[in-house]
């Protein structure tokens, strides 16, 4: 699998671990507020981390790192992704993994096949708004949904999370994925900030006002809601 960018350490990226992070390239959505246009769009235009610096640094931080976060672009579009994990897990770390959970098939055989310990799953919007939050004419939602039943199961902790962009959100929207995502474990809000390299970069952060409200909207029907700084 080809990395394209890493972290070398965070502290909040994968919670209760000090990691480090995998950027992969590609993605099957095109969220016109991604902060990692190059990434979904021409990623072979991105420079490559070399395999053996990624794997030496992973083994030489052993003990001083925890876990591995492995997010993109979008990792399960990528055939080699469990082996690629299996490799991180070899070593004796833990793996975070991050998705779009459009890949509900590729989700179920990281989580089953022991390759995840963790996932974080984002929620682009009510089902009803996936496609223009996503940037396609159209979405299985039977995907997305499927995904957020599989991870509400409870086979590995998750955690669900949704960037919200004043101009695509609503308190209408927070209804609905409160509906869809009732008693779910933790769900996490963050705020767009036109920052980074973004596909079109025309939208505004919400207000605090509008993420208090959409807060205590989804804390209707999720315990934990929380707002996370980006």
């Amino acid at each position: 699998m080809i990395i394209h960018g890493l972290q070398k350490m965070t502290l909040v990226d994968y919670p209760g671990k000090v990691a480090a992070i995998l950027f992969t390239g590609s993605c099957n959505f095109r969220c016109p507020f991604c902060q990692n246009a190059s990434l979904v769009l021409d990623p072979s235009s991105e420079p490559v981390v070399a395999e053996e610096e990624i794997f030496s640094y992973l083994r030489k931080r052993k003990g001083m790192l925890d876990g591995v976060v492995v997010t993109g672009g979008e990792p399960t579009v990528h055939s080699d992704l469990l082996e690629y994990m299996a490799r991180i897990k070899d070593i004796g770390y833990s793996v975070k993994l991050d998705t779009n959970g459009y890949r509900p098939d590729v989700l179920k055989k990281a989580v089953d096949g022991g390759y995840a310990d963790y996932v974080a799953m984002d929620i682009k919007n009510s089902l009803d708004s996936y496609p223009r939050t996503a940037g396609l004419p159209h979405i299985f939602t039977s995907l997305i949904k499927e995904s957020i039943s599989y991870l509400m199961e409870g086979h590995v902790p998750y955690e669900f999370r949704t960037t919200v962009v004043h101009e695509l959100h609503s308190a209408e929207d927070f209804e609905k994925i409160g509906e869809m995502c009732a008693g779910c474990d933790n769900y996490f809000l963050q705020s767009y900030s036109d920052r980074g390299d973004i596909i079109n970069p025309v939208f505004t952060t919400p207000s605090p006002e509008e993420m208090e409200t959409y807060i205590k909207i989804l804390r209707k029907t999720i315990k934990s809601v929380l707002l996370r700084d980006r």
